[in-house]
């Protein structure tokens, strides 16, 4: 069914109608392959449909979904959330219609300054998606519908490759620090090997926290020393990584004496559920602390750049960096060959002869 774009009784009113409705179609066509508890799902569903009557309650919701395994839905919702509150302090037309790219563009322009590329990005896909999602679904008394045709293609918030950061990461002297820093740090008892090893997982093979936290026990195999763990990464693309059972040996053997898991998932919580990926960062990030390694970024993921770093000077094989990360392009596995320092030794000794 379409409706008006001012189909509320004031302005903020129409576009909380219409994040709500661009919200519930994102969720039917986003992948549902890591939520946990499809009941959950449908109860929040149910209540973004019937129960929702304010933004804070939407993102309550929202918040609940992205917790239950709907990971992308906080992409499209944060942004549209930032937008609400802009519109709400500063437009000043009493019809959705006024919106154009000059004013979305000053929207991210104000909203975006201090956050990533990568971040900015999101940003504008989520307002492409929505305005394009009002071009389709809006349609006024007469049977004709109001196009905004939003592009964004001048916004200039975005750098390009040239303005991506490189990412933090650990050289091998902070890595040994930090791999004893994971035995002696203090967890309590009922969870200590459960978060020893899943740290260790993602540092020695260098899988994204999601893939870790979504291991389960029947993808792993044990055979002549080693582990073959199946992941399933973006995009449900499987592959396979290779670890040591000497690295992780007693902390798994602890794990699985102690766990309780309501499913085949590897890790999980006291109640039984699979670990959240802020909950595994902030680990991470005690961790670092304890043994006085500061870093930019001191997530999980900061563990991943870690791997693939020591990878790429030990091998000096950015294919098999690509294979072991899961990139889909060789081009994104590249960044890590600005940590050789050997190369840049080379640059550097290049005039000592002149």
């Amino acid at each position: 069914m379409r409706y008006n774009i001012d189909c509320q009784s004031d302005i903020t009113n129409s576009l909380f109608f219409w994040i709500k409705q661009f919200m519930r179609s994102k969720i039917n066509s986003l992948s549902n392959r890591q939520v946990k508890s499809q009941d959950k799902l449908m109860v929040s569903i149910q209540t973004l449909k019937k129960d929702c009557e304010n933004m804070d309650k939407l993102k309550q919701t929202i918040k609940d979904i992205r917790n239950n395994g709907l990971i992308g839905v906080a992409t499209y919702f944060h942004p549209l959330d930032k937008l609400y509150n802009y519109i709400y302090q500063n437009y000043d037309s009493d019809t959705l219609k006024d919106i154009d790219e000059e004013f979305l563009s000053e929207f991210l322009v104000s909203n975006t300054a201090s956050l990533s590329d990568a971040t900015k990005k999101n940003y504008r896909i989520a307002v492409l998606g929505f305005f394009g999602f009002l071009d389709k679904q809006n349609q006024d008394d007469d049977g004709r519908s109001h196009i905004y045709r939003i592009e964004l293609k001048g916004w200039g918030g975005i750098s390009g490759r040239s303005g991506v950061k490189l990412p933090s990461f650990m050289d091998e002297s902070e890595i040994k620090k930090f791999i004893v820093a994971i035995d002696t740090y203090s967890f309590k008892p009922q969870i200590q090997a459960r978060n020893r090893l899943i740290i260790k997982i993602i540092l020695y093979t260098g899988i994204r926290v999601s893939e870790a936290i979504n291991i389960n026990i029947k993808d792993i195999i044990e055979k002549d020393g080693y582990l073959t763990i199946k992941i399933v990464g973006k995009g449900n693309k499987h592959r396979t990584v290779l670890l040591k059972l000497a690295h992780i040996k007693n902390d798994l053997q602890m794990w699985l004496d102690k766990r309780t898991c309501q499913s085949d998932a590897l890790f999980c919580t006291k109640s039984g559920s699979r670990l959240l990926q802020s909950y595994v960062s902030r680990c991470v990030e005690n961790i670092l602390r304890s043994c006085g390694i500061k870093k930019e970024k001191n997530g999980a993921h900061m563990l991943r750049h870690s791997f693939a770093t020591l990878l790429y000077n030990k091998s000096q094989d950015l294919i098999l960096v690509q294979e072991a990360l899961g990139h889909s392009s060789l081009d994104t596995s590249k960044i890590y060959t600005h940590f050789d320092n050997d190369k840049l030794k080379t640059a550097a000794n290049m005039m000592d002869d002149m």
